[in-house]
């Protein structure tokens, strides 16, 4: 088993920052991929950025030049550096854990709302 917790949600102005956390713990020697979702009321969950075990990313074009995923491997921690943020961004933002071989998110946190006011 892996646990996420996420932290860092908060309200925030258009154009500006906030930074989002996600500490893991358990069966980490086998997670391929952590990954950042949100979901907006009324609409699906979305993937929005992605960091691979060997450090390659992905981001979704909304949030491409804005958001930033990285990494403290020392802390088992990942982050998602938001920037310009925008109403659009309003969510709560839920970080997931691939297993090797598996194609699907098989952990998920509780979620973080993240609010951002125009």
């Amino acid at each position: 088993q892996v646990q996420l917790v996420e932290s860092g949600g908060g309200l925030v102005q258009a154009g500006g920052s906030l930074r989002l956390s996600c500490a893991t713990s358990g069966r980490l020697f086998n997670v391929y991929v952590v990954g950042w979702h949100r979901q907006a009321p009324g609409k699906e969950r979305e993937l929005v950025s992605f960091i691979r075990k060997g450090g390659s990313t992905f981001y979704a074009d909304s949030v491409k030049g804005r958001f930033t995923i990285s990494r403290d491997t020392a802390k088992d921690t990942v982050y998602l550096q938001m920037n310009s943020l925008e109403p659009e961004d309003t969510a709560v933002y839920f970080c997931a854990a691939m297993d090797y071989g598996t194609g699907q998110y098989n952990y998920w946190g509780q979620g973080t709302q993240v609010t951002v006011s125009s």
